[in-house]
């Protein structure tokens, strides 16, 4: 940070100034006129909360994707079939079982052994050859979307919140205050905390994975130079096998996640894959802290951007993406 801060003191300046204004916008009281000008501060609020929680989705199944994509390079294209596939299943096991803990379960085991098949059927054969790799998976994921839509209809599935998720509960910031002088507080849904605190656990444990013990060494080190490693007995293709289904697990647990707190349907495929990709190019290739803060820039922009600005919302997220690729094409966190 400080080393960022005597590089491109401007840009730290323009950060601080946006933190600043951020926090005085979600803590302050905000006084009449500003209220009237841009909304009541419940709204901007739940628009905050709704776009940091929806970039803790957008983490779950970009993170997947940084990993096989910015780590592996490997081009998988079919990453979006693979969170609308874990969706379903979840949705199923739910709906059958009961459980919304046993849906995360088999929703990842399924999802990681389609990652193993992919992995062995299609990428193992064709390392380094990304055109093949794009072409290959592009048709996988229209096959895999049409099987989807023969199997479980166009219709839109939700999966059932548990019921000691159910409802809201009081935050300690204030949106107002009464006449009588009473303080009135904004109220949350639980469960779109509760899963926005699992996606942070879930990526610091794969930042400490990657980091700080052997496996994420013998990954990074198979990713830049694969035939010395393996000279020194390490089976790396074995290790590649494991890091691919745990990326495509992430996106089955995402595609539990999404259809509990929004909906499952045809399509949703392709919005999050384009989603992962602006998340990748945003906070950079094979970093999973630079998934996590592009995954939140992404969501605040889409809610923020929905709510005050619904008809260029989609240009917001664009923009933003356009703008990292012109001041850091590598993007805001990439690995070194």
């Amino acid at each position: 940070m400080a080393r960022f801060i005597e590089r491109h003191p401007a840009w730290a300046l323009i950060v601080i100034i946006a933190v600043a204004v951020l926090l005085w916008l979600v803590f302050a009281i905000w006084p009449p006129g500003l209220e009237a000008a841009i909304g009541r501060k419940r709204v901007f609020l739940n628009a905050v909360l709704n776009g940091i929680t929806l970039g803790g989705l957008y983490f779950l199944v970009a993170s997947g994707f940084t990993l096989i994509f910015g780590l592996m390079r490997n081009v998988n294209l079919a990453h979006g079939s693979l969170y609308l596939f874990g969706g379903y299943i979840g949705y199923a096991v739910s709906t059958w079982t009961g459980s919304w803990i046993l849906s995360f379960i088999v929703a990842f085991i399924a999802v990681a052994l389609v990652g193993v098949i992919l992995q062995l059927a299609v990428f193992r054969r064709m390392e380094g050859q990304d055109l093949r790799q794009t072409m290959v998976t592009i048709g996988l994921s229209i096959v895999f979307a049409d099987l989807m839509l023969w199997v479980f209809g166009g219709d839109f599935y939700q999966v059932q919140t548990p019921a000691w998720l159910i409802g809201p509960v009081q935050l300690p910031l204030l949106t107002a205050i009464k006449s009588s002088g009473e303080p009135v507080y904004l109220q949350y849904p639980l469960v779109r905390l509760v899963i926005f605190l699992a996606s942070v656990v879930i990526g610091i444990a794969m930042w400490l994975a990657l980091n700080r013990t052997r496996i994420g060494m013998i990954v990074r080190a198979g990713v830049d130079d694969r035939d010395i490693l393996a000279a020194t007995g390490v089976r790396i293709q074995f290790v590649f096998v494991l890091v691919f289904a745990l990326g495509a697990g992430l996106a089955g647990i995402a595609g539990v996640v999404g259809g509990t707190f929004q909906s499952l349907s045809p399509g949703e495929d392709t919005r999050f894959l384009l989603a992962s990709l602006v998340v990748v190019i945003v906070g950079g290739m094979g970093s999973i802290p630079g998934a996590a803060l592009g995954a939140v820039i992404i969501g605040l922009a889409e809610q923020l951007g929905s709510v005050y600005i619904p008809t260029y919302a989609i240009v917001v997220t664009f923009l933003i993406m356009v703008l990292v690729l012109a001041v850091r094409p590598q993007g805001l966190l990439a690995r070194r």
